[in-house]
């Protein structure tokens, strides 16, 4: 089955293409450019027009742990309505994130989650605790948080191999650089956050192999001129994604400018941090063992009012960044797909609109709302 796509624009790698096309056959892009199609596109199907339509590549999300009124690691059916939810706002690849809980629970989620990703629904787990700082935990049960205990470690990464694909840490608990080093020769990227480490700790963690910044920022010392923190080793380092919560809560846009700035479209993946609440309304929830309450579309914690997770969607973050930052849509675009995807070890498959990535791409109006959702190929329902 061969497709053509044509829109008023359509956001490639490294420009925006004015009455752009996207040639697809099957589940991939054959072609992508500009004017009228060339013989390049090889199109034997019909040409659909879009429009006054914005084209981009579908969403990936790396931090996200439920929506649609799902929680993830909470039973395949709710599992399966998280995906289906964030994939009607255009993210067509994502990681299942799990929040602190007791050990011997978290192995069975991630066995749990491990089908899905054996099945192409999820790109993988993420493991956001229980190895946290207790002076930085956020939105995390102080009960469950502990040291990374090698066995621990092991019983986690262990158990559905694979299937884990990041570790949120802090590195300055006793056992954190040696959990850092166990968790990159798994195979998974590990990240630093829910962290109260200076400045060093956080370099010896990222010479031991983490690559990620769980939601820079956040749940982290701010940047202080004499005592820099992880706020400056993390952004400041050239090997390093930062993941940024653009919701216009969790970070003032000048901050997000700041980040996107200094570090450069490349390093930064935004995500969503979200939480069942996503898409559903103001009301009370939990987040693993915590009861949460969203007023006004901000969840917070029951107990304490800390800031639990996001009701935030890949779209409205894509917005966000356009409308509120001022980021063009090309470097938006990298941030909402490739970088995240390259995070996964997915850039090579999908992230961009390029010959030979997989068809996934999002159809936004001019005013950036999501109009449709291709998944490999295929139009998904209900969108």
């Amino acid at each position: 089955m061969s497709t053509l796509l044509r829109a008023d624009r359509v956001v490639a790698p490294d420009r925006v293409l004015s009455r752009g096309w996207v040639a697809v056959e099957d589940d991939r892009i054959v072609a992508v450019g500009e004017g009228p199609p060339t013989d390049e596109a090889g199109v034997i199907g019909p040409a659909v027009d879009l429009g006054d339509a914005m084209v981009v590549a579908g969403f990936v999300d790396i931090h996200v742990h439920g929506g649609g009124g799902a929680t993830f690691g909470t039973g395949a059916e709710q599992d399966r309505r998280a995906i289906a939810f964030h994939r009607r706002h255009g993210t067509t690849t994502l990681q299942a994130s799990l929040v602190s809980a007791p050990v011997d629970q978290l192995v069975r989620q991630v066995r749990d989650l491990a089908e899905l990703v054996a099945d192409g629904d999820l790109a993988g787990v993420h493991l956001e605790g229980p190895w946290l700082s207790p002076a930085r935990r956020g939105a995390h049960d102080p009960r469950f948080l502990r040291d990374p205990d090698p066995h621990d470690v092991e019983a986690l990464l262990g158990a559905s191999p694979g299937a884990v694909g990041m570790v949120t840490l802090a590195p300055e608990l006793r056992g954190g650089l040696d959990a850092v080093r166990a968790v990159v020769a798994a195979g998974a990227r590990a990240a630093v956050g829910h962290t109260d480490a200076d400045y060093g700790t956080v370099r010896a963690a990222r010479e031991a192999g983490a690559s990620v910044a769980t939601h820079l920022f956040n749940a982290m010392p701010p940047l202080g001129h004499r005592s820099p923190g992880p706020v400056t080793a993390l952004l400041d380092d050239p090997g390093c994604v930062v993941e940024l919560i653009c919701d216009g809560v969790h970070l003032h846009p000048a901050v997000v400018h700041l980040a996107v700035a200094h570090a450069g479209a490349g390093r930064v993946a935004l995500i969503t941090d979200a939480m069942a609440a996503a898409g559903v309304g103001d009301g009370d929830f939990r987040l693993g063992s915590l009861a949460v309450r969203v007023t006004d579309g901000v969840a917070r914690l029951v107990d304490g009012g800390a800031i639990a997770g996001s009701t935030l969607t890949m779209d409205a973050a894509f917005r966000y960044v356009v409308d509120v930052v001022g980021v063009d849509p090309v470097s938006a675009s990298a941030m909402a797909s490739a970088v995240p995807a390259a995070v996964l070890g997915l850039d090579g498959d999908r992230g961009r609109l390029a010959a030979g990535q997989r068809a996934d791409l999002v159809v936004l109006s001019p005013d950036l709302q999501v109009r449709r959702v291709m998944l490999a190929g295929a139009w998904v329902a209900d969108t």
